[in-house]
């Protein structure tokens, strides 16, 4: 009997261990949508890491994923806060400099933040413009770092997309 209950046990720890990994440490999380193509694509399984934003902070052009109105959101980082932020002709201005940004984000429609991005507040879109609703609409706007559950760059599957995600 003691050992059919240590057994049981056993099991019942390993569960509490794997929960409290996928609620507090990290999970998986499906792309939807073509929205941060060509950097990710629809339905890749990739991991969202809850935890590094509790000891580091959250940086210009990390990929996070965000709690917004009950969806899901997979976007990039633009704008930080206090930061002003203006597409012009195709460039990213921050501050009113040119700001390069290292990855393949198709063509951005001209686009002013009409304000200053408050404290605790992000400005993100996807790496596909044309097609992505991110914070330059009114509807999603501006993120509040609370939304933000976490950062992900890690593809798992498909295996041809396999990979660290910049």
């Amino acid at each position: 009997m003691k050992n059919h209950i240590k057994e049981i046990l056993s099991y019942i720890i390993v569960i509490v261990i794997v929960i409290l990994i996928k609620e507090f440490i990290v999970t998986p999380i499906k792309v939807n949508g073509a929205s941060m193509n060509d950097t990710l694509f629809d339905k890749d399984i990739m991991i969202l890491d809850k935890i590094s934003y509790h000891f580091k902070k959250i940086n210009r052009f990390d990929i996070i994923v965000v709690k917004k109105n009950g969806e899901y959101l997979i976007k990039r980082v633009i704008g930080l806060p206090g930061d002003t932020v203006k597409f012009l002709d195709n460039k990213l201005y921050i501050n009113d400099e040119v700001v390069e940004e290292e990855f393949d984000h198709k063509k951005t429609a001209d686009y002013t933040l009409e304000e200053k991005i408050p404290e605790n507040y992000y400005f993100v879109v996807g790496d596909n413009r044309p097609i992505s609703f991110d914070s330059r609409y009114k509807e999603i706007g501006l993120i509040n770092e609370k939304e933000i559950l976490g950062k992900t760059s890690l593809v798992l599957f498909p295996f041809n997309h396999f990979g660290l995600k910049k």
